[in-house]
Order: structure tokens, then C-alpha cells, then sequence
């Protein structure tokens, strides 16, 4: 069975958040994730039915699509869930927000690990929680958790952390051994932890991902995991996420904090989410073979064709991460925008002097995109 990556469909003019933000203007959007290419077929024709069936009332999670999830993440992850630890959502980032909300008092501290995904800087600070900031450390060409860092962020109005599994926007894959470490001072300081996984179907280096959950019994009933079809499927915008909570306790206060907040999913979600899950693993393995393809274009491209950019492997996601600091470069996202190119610029994420660029669009995209920045920084050198 083949599928069509190569493609370039018209995003210009629609209602397509990423391609609005320059419209008018020569600029490619490789900031927001969301890819540029059609959602699987059986996830259209799965909407297209519903549509036809014509009422759209309010909506609760179809009994096959429980069932399929459940069987998913056992097959896939060796993941035993009970449907009953399930808690349905619009998406990750209210969920963040429920979890910050859920635990602790104002003023008590939500950490994360920084480069981070813009929600998980922001989630606390509107909940009315103190954020604390953990660099990564970068080692061994890659960025991992600087341990000692983390135990002396931690106080004891320490009440959550937000983890980032895999990890947006650096691109790692965790092993199980720095997963256990941070999760196990999470269990010995009573620290809930909020793992988003929502990337975890985006595997490029041909390992597995491991969720936090799953490490053990103990780590499990301390542990909120979030994912999605999103990011995998293409299908942000139909808006259908959802929280794992093994233990009651934690998923009690979670739902309390969502009450009257968090709406549920929409019956074309559930409808997307379903087909997506059930039939859309050929789809999703030859994506992952285009992805990795693109990855390695871009990853030999910035790292041998530009002067003064680095950037590691991506294990994971469709993000890459790029060092600009040899540029000089005071704002680097808007560099690249004069380009021609609009990337991520890394003090979003707490990581000044980076960009990300999102590699999920067809190849002639992205070669196009990369020649423009290759242009504009051999253009900068004769010009300094």
C-alpha cells in the first residue's frame, strides 16, 4: 500500500492557524505542529459518515473506541490499562492547566525541564502556581536530565512536574533508565507527575517508547500520562486528547479541577480518534519512514551545508531543534522570517538562541525552506 507525503496541498487561505500567521507574504510556516499533509483515509471516510448521519449532539467516547485504545497501548507498549482510568479531553494543553489546578495551593511551585513547549511555562503561572525551571543538560550530543538540578529545584511546596515524553522541542526519546530517575525522586519528595506523551507514536530511530507509567506499580500511581492522536494522525484541529489516571485519588482531583472548565470532546473527535487508532497503523508506519527521511535531510543539511548551525539527531517528533548561537543572531526566529522561513524561535521555549523547525510538510517544502536558510546566513557572513 503506498501513501502520498510529496504532495504540496494549499493550506493558504483556509482557516489553517499555521499558514495564516504570514499571510500575504513569501514566507513558509514551519513554526506550529501541525504537518502539512491529508489525514489517513479511513479517518476521512470515518468523518465523512458521520457528517452524513447529520446530528451532532453532545457526544460521549464511542464503547469500540475505548476498547481499541486499551488494546493499543497493550500491544504497542505493554501498557495494561482499565478503561475506568481514562479521563477524555479537548486537548493536552487544558489538561496541563487541570493538573496545575489539581494540585497544591496558589504560590505552591509546578517544575518542568526547560527547553519546553510555550503551555508548560505558561500552565502555572495561570494557574496561579509558582513555575520552577530545570535546564536540560546537553551530554554525550544529546540533552538529558541534569539530576542534580532537578533534586535542588525542589522544595517543599514542590507539588507537580510537567514532563515532557518525548520531548518537544528538543526531539529525544528517553531511555527507561533517566525516566526512572526522575520519576523515582518524584515518588520519594510526593511530587505528582504529569507526563505528555502525545509524541510517543513518532519514533524515528527505531526504538520503542517507553511510557512513564509503565516502570512500575508504584511510579504508575503517581502518574498522570496525556496523549493523543494528534500530532500523529494530523488532527489537532478535531480536538479529542485523553488522560490515563490509574490511581483514583489523582484522578478524582483531576476531574474536580476540570469540572465546569474542560469541555469534552466533539463527536467528529471521537469519530477521528476511533478510525485513526483502528485503522490507521499502515498510514502511521509509512509516515514515520517519510519523517525519518526528512529528518535526515534536514539533520545533514543545517549540521554540513550552513556555517555556524548545529543541531543533534531527532529520535523522536518532527521537530528539530537548531543552535543559532555561533550566529549572533539577537533574535533568531525573526532572522529567519526576513528569510523566507518562519520557524519557532527558542526564548518561546526558554531556550534563547535556538529555532524549531518543523520537518512535517513534503519533501519539496522542505528543501526549499533549508535553501532559504542556508541563503540568508551565507548572505550574513559576506556581510559581516
Amino acid at each position: 500500500m503506498s501513501f502520498d507525503f510529496d504532495t504540496v496541498i494549499e493550506r493558504h487561505d483556509t482557516d489553517s492557524l499555521k499558514w495564516a500567521r504570514y499571510r500575504g507574504r513569501d514566507i513558509i510556516p514551519m513554526w506550529v505542529a501541525d504537518m502539512d499533509f491529508r489525514a489517513p483515509q479511513p479517518v476521512l471516510e470515518a468523518l465523512h459518515a458521520r457528517v452524513e448521519h447529520g446530528v451532532f449532539g453532545y457526544a460521549v467516547p464511542p464503547r469500540e473506541l475505548v476498547e481499541v485504545l486499551v488494546a493499543r497501548l497493550a500491544d504497542r507498549y505493554e501498557w495494561a490499562i482499565e478503561p475506568a482510568w481514562i479521563t477524555w479531553l479537548p486537548g493536552l494543553v487544558p489538561a496541563l492547566n487541570v493538573v496545575c489546578r489539581a494540585f497544591g495551593d496558589d504560590g505552591d511551585e509546578v517544575l518542568t525541564f526547560t527547553p519546553a513547549y510555550p503551555p508548560f511555562l505558561a500552565a502555572p503561572v495561570l494557574s496561579r502556581r509558582t513555575l520552577r525551571t530545570v535546564p536540560l543538560k546537553r551530554e554525550n550530543n544529546r540533552f538529558t536530565f541534569d539530576m542534580e538540578r532537578f533534586e535542588a529545584a525542589l522544595s517543599p511546596n514542590s507539588r507537580a512536574l510537567l514532563l515532557c515524553s518525548p520531548h518537544n522541542p528538543v526531539g529525544r526519546r528517553y531511555e527507561r533508565e533517566e525516566l526512572r530517575q526522575v520519576a523515582e525522586v518524584c515518588l520519594e519528595h510526593g511530587i505528582v507527575l504529569c507526563s505528555d506523551e502525545i509524541h510517543c507514536d513518532l519514533i524515528l530511530d527505531g526504538e520503542v517508547h517507553i511510557p512513564t507509567a509503565t516502570l512500575s506499580p508504584e511510579i504508575a500511581a503517581n502518574t498522570i500520562t496525556l496523549m493523543a492522536p494528534s500530532k500523529t494522525f494530523n488532527v489537532p484541529g478535531l480536538n479529542c486528547a485523553f488522560a490515563v489516571i490509574p490511581n483514583a485519588d489523582l484522578r478524582r482531583r483531576f476531574k474536580q479541577a476540570r469540572g465546569g472548565i474542560v469541555p469534552h470532546p466533539n463527536a467528529l473527535g471521537y469519530a477521528a480518534c476511533l478510525a485513526a487508532y483502528r485503522d490507521g497503523e499502515p498510514w502511521r508506519a509509512a509516515l514515520i519512514d517519510y519523517l525519518r527521511a526528512n529528518k535526515e535531510l534536514v539533520y545533514r543539511f543545517i549540521n554540513d551545508e550552513v556555517p555556524g548551525l548545529v543541531m543533534d539527531d531527532v529520535q523522536a517528533t518532527y521537530l528539530a531543534w537548531i543552535d543559532t548561537t555561533a550566529l549572533n543572531l539577537p533574535e533568531p526566529g525573526r532572522f529567519f522570517v526576513q528569510a523566507g522561513v518562519g520557524l519557532s524561535d527558542g526564548k518561546d521555549f526558554d531556550g534563547e538562541g535556538f529555532v524549531r523547525l518543523n520537518f512535517g510538510c513534503p519533501r519539496q517544502t522542505l528543501r526549499e525552506a533549508l535553501e532559504r536558510i542556508k541563503a540568508a546566513v551565507v548572505q550574513r557572513a559576506r556581510v559581516d
